[in-house]
């Protein structure tokens, strides 16, 4: 009995087997069009979609383009009034104020180094900028100043606050200033350069007399592209730059 069992097992394992062979294979499933697309075009799509925190975010506001009134009108009535009155080649040709300096001798800071701080604050207020102490370049034995010693400050003024300072300067300040007959027109260097001397800081309206700790005066050189002297006046005078008569 245990011979025939043995038998039928044989017989039927190796039929199982070649049954098993036999059989034909399931086709494989279709992709569908979605997962034959490739991954990167998937990353592409998904970035493409705006997010709801992108939607909601409000456009940045356009940066207001502010000129000050005195460069506004050198563009409009200036430029073009010294180009008619010296029959430039191009307009490059017409001058133009580069820069202003402001800058004042602090002598007693040798004495005492507030009155250097105090000097500093006060261009900082009439300016509106920072401004940089100047040291003295060599020694002078005979005013006891030492070479590399702070003994002043200035500040260069650009742009529009260069163009504010001069439009105060011009139609607050030097009006200020008691029986004012005017400016000198001869306070040219030969090379379109103006150098105007002032006696005292309190005619800015930015410095309070009670505050200050003592009267001092300021120089303010006014740089221009003019090649000589008869244009940079044209220039000025164009500006109200109040010359006197002689």
């Amino acid at each position: 009995m245990a011979e025939k069992e043995k038998d039928v097992t044989e017989k039927v394992t190796p039929q199982k087997a070649e049954a098993k062979k036999a059989a034909p294979k399931k086709p494989a499933a279709k992709k569908t069009a979605a997962e034959k697309k490739p991954a990167a075009e998937k990353k592409a799509a998904a970035e493409k979609k705006p997010t709801a925190a992108k939607k909601a975010a409000p456009k940045k506001a356009a940066k207001d383009h502010y000129e000050a009134r005195l460069k506004l009108r050198y563009n409009k009535e200036i430029a073009g009034e010294l180009n008619k009155e010296f029959s430039f080649k191009s307009i490059m040709q017409i001058p133009r104020i580069e820069k202003i300096v402001v800058s004042a001798g602090v002598g007693d800071a040798l004495t005492n180094k507030k009155f250097l701080d105090s000097a500093v604050n006060e261009l900082e207020q009439i300016t509106g900028q920072k401004v940089l102490r100047t040291k003295a370049r060599q020694s002078i034995a005979n005013f006891k100043v030492r070479e590399g010693q702070e003994i002043g400050a200035k500040v260069t003024l650009r742009g529009n606050r260069m163009f504010e300072f001069l439009d105060r300067l011009l139609n607050v300040a030097l009006p200020r200033v008691k029986d004012f007959r005017g400016v000198s027109p001869k306070a040219f260097d030969g090379r379109g350069n103006y150098s105007l001397g002032i006696d005292e800081q309190i005619i800015f309206p930015e410095i309070d007399y009670d505050k200050i700790e003592r009267v001092r005066g300021l120089n303010v050189a006014i740089v221009t592209t003019a090649p000589n002297d008869e244009q940079a006046r044209s220039l000025l005078r164009r500006f109200g730059m109040p010359f006197s008569k002689e």
